[in-house]
């Protein structure tokens, strides 16, 4: 369906326009989707990327400056993202031994079950959406969307 369909435009939108509405719908398409894979496992999409970056340090634990560049979403809160992730036992936070302003925060086993569960309901929805397009239309979508972000000033 076309963009000025969706938000029912009675006029003609710039080309311009219509690539920013069409990514900003986009977005919420996917991510509302992604956001009923979380909910049973009472998850947001910025703790399921917090985990996922704990993963990825494959057991050495993560300091908060570490979390907050890898994010998704730069301007996530990373320490109430932590806070309940904690609450939830997916994570723990320690004071680091050699330097006690820093802190510490490693993925708990209960935390890479959660993630074990998730891998192939989340490649599921990512393959449902890359579905209509073949493996060249992929590559060049993300040239295209990694081009269309490196703004001039």
């Amino acid at each position: 369906m076309k963009i000025e369909e969706v938000i029912k435009s009675t006029v003609a939108l710039e080309d311009a326009k219509k690539v920013i509405l069409n990514i900003m719908f986009t977005q919420n398409v996917i991510s509302d989707k992604f956001s009923e894979i979380l909910k049973p496992y009472d998850l947001s999409s910025e703790q399921y990327n917090v985990l996922r970056i704990l993963r990825g340090q494959k057991g050495n634990p993560a300091n908060m400056c570490v979390i907050q560049e890898r994010m998704i979403a730069k301007n996530s809160n990373t320490t109430r993202l932590i806070d309940k992730l904690l609450l939830k036992e997916f994570v723990t936070r320690e004071v680091c031994p050699d330097n006690r302003r820093k802190i510490e925060v490693l993925i708990t086993p209960k935390g890479l079950d959660v993630l074990t569960e998730l891998d192939p309901k989340v490649k599921e929805h990512e393959q449902q959406f890359a579905a209509n397009l073949t493996q060249e239309e992929l590559n060049q979508l993300n040239n295209l969307l990694e081009k269309y972000r490196k703004t001039t000033k």
